[in-house]
């Protein structure tokens, strides 16, 4: 292993929000690390949180976790950054986690110095950068116009470790970055201190989400060690062991290929990495390695509205009406969108009824290839369309159809259970992703902005 300076780098879980092992923490902070990293969102949850810019973490738990790491900066004298502040990292997420940060360090008394990296972007800007080239489509991207940037009510770049190193730079105690690339906040410091790039980004895939990487993955907590050579994986939690196996497998985790990792500023390559077991806990990789790209880009994401949506949910449970419950969902769906199209004086493309049936295809459809035999069937109507009170009035519609639609005309009529009154749930406005591409920027900082701030 090389001589020169190892930076060790403690990562609580791979989400705030998620819960961290407090014991596994204590180990940890005596490791002496020198810096604490953890991650905040992600687009998991799907665009909602990005199109209305908050998080899908219960501020209460994301206040309690954060005040145990502010705690354990204080104590350890290092820097606490979070990546992808509040979930999506919109300008709004990033204020709502500034607040909970101020909030504490009054409670504690503690006096702080927060780095404040904002990730958000103007959509007009947006559609002049593509009017110019500057915006490019990646692989499976939707096609998209100037009027797409405009459409969106939230746009943000996804920061690298450039980003997160000039937010370190500036002596900060707390970095509350918007959205960045999970590895960005791990990366950031072992790249400064002269590690080597493979290993440190490479690391920074690994350790991500926390205790994934290893056995007992719900504890959390692990520190990453990087040098000029490798890094290397230790788990913190009772019976959290990394191996070879947990190790390498980290690669498929949200990536196509298991051996490229694209970033900003380039891609990490890690088809002649080696993965040896120090011993039963640690896994030591090294080989791993670093392509600049000749372009510096930085990930687009973009969610907008897409309209409004109610849902229905009833239960079926003769076992005549869920062998058949295709085929009567089928026909409910024809006869409902026949009826809303004559009083409603609308075409399909004004709105959209699906009807899934839960234990049955509600995750893939027509796609599915499993044919189970379920004791109950339930069928969830999603109406979506253009306005609220369309929506509203669609699924008013659609309601007794669920509630007493027979299989054939010539028999009795049934009743289905309806387990909520009333049986339309609005959703209110729902959002989609509508940007896969990159842009092109001449300085990292160039999409980017940040503020220090003094906190008590």
């Amino acid at each position: 292993m090389s001589q020169t300076k190892i930076t060790r780098v403690l990562i609580p879980s791979g989400a705030l929000g998620l819960n961290y092992d407090k014991q596994a923490l204590r180990r940890g902070l005596a490791a002496k690390p020198d810096i604490i990293a953890v991650d905040g969102g992600s687009t998991d949850s799907g665009p909602a949180y990005l199109g209305r810019g908050e998080s899908k973490y219960s501020r209460s738990s994301t206040r309690v976790e954060w005040q145990g790491l502010m705690q354990a900066r204080a104590e350890a004298g290092v820097p606490l950054v979070i990546g992808t502040a509040g979930t999506c990292g919109a300008d709004s997420a990033v204020d709502w986690m500034l607040d909970i940060t101020r909030e504490i360090a009054a409670d504690l008394g503690q006096s702080v110095k927060i780095a404040v990296l904002r990730s958000s972007q103007d959509g007009a800007e947006m559609a002049r950068a593509f009017a110019d080239g500057r915006i490019t489509a990646l692989p499976n991207a939707p096609d998209v116009n100037a009027q797409t940037f405009n459409e969106c009510s939230n746009i943000v770049a996804l920061a690298g470790a450039e980003q997160i190193a000039a937010a370190i730079q500036t002596g900060a105690d707390i970095i509350i970055a918007g959205r960045t690339t999970d590895t960005a906040i791990i990366a950031a410091l072992p790249l400064m201190n002269g590690a080597h790039a493979g290993a440190a980004w490479h690391g920074a895939k690994i350790g991500e989400c926390g205790a994934l990487c290893a056995t007992n993955p719900q504890s959390g907590v692990i520190t990453v060690e990087f040098d000029d050579e490798g890094f290397t994986i230790t788990p913190m939690a009772d019976g959290a062991n990394a191996t070879p196996h947990t190790v390498s497998a980290h690669m498929l985790y949200e990536n196509s290929d298991p051996f490229i990792l694209y970033e900003p500023g380039g891609h990490l390559d890690v088809t002649q990495a080696d993965y040896t077991a120090l011993d039963g806990r640690r896994v030591r990789v090294t080989g791993s390695n670093w392509v600049p790209s000749e372009l510096y880009t930085v990930k687009l994401e973009g969610a907008r509205p897409a309209g409004f949506q109610s849902v229905l949910i009833a239960l079926l449970r003769d076992p005549r009406y869920v062998e058949n419950a295709q085929k009567w969902a089928d026909d409910i769906h024809t006869k409902c969108c026949a009826k809303v199209e004559e009083r409603l004086n609308l075409t399909p493309q004004d709105y959209q009824i699906e009807i899934r049936l839960i234990g049955q295809n509600a995750s893939f459809g027509a796609l599915e290839t499993r044919t189970p035999d379920p004791v109950e069937i339930g069928a969830m109507g999603i109406v979506t369309a253009k306005s609220e009170e369309l929506t509203g009035e669609i699924a008013k519609m659609l309601n007794p159809y669920l509630l007493h639609h027979p299989l054939s005309a010539a028999e009795e009529q049934p009743t289905f259970a309806f387990p909520f009154s009333p049986a339309d749930m609005n959703r209110g406005a729902i959002y989609e992703f509508c940007l896969n591409h990159v842009l092109e920027l001449a300085d990292p900082m160039d999409a980017f902005s940040l503020e220090v701030i003094e906190v008590g």
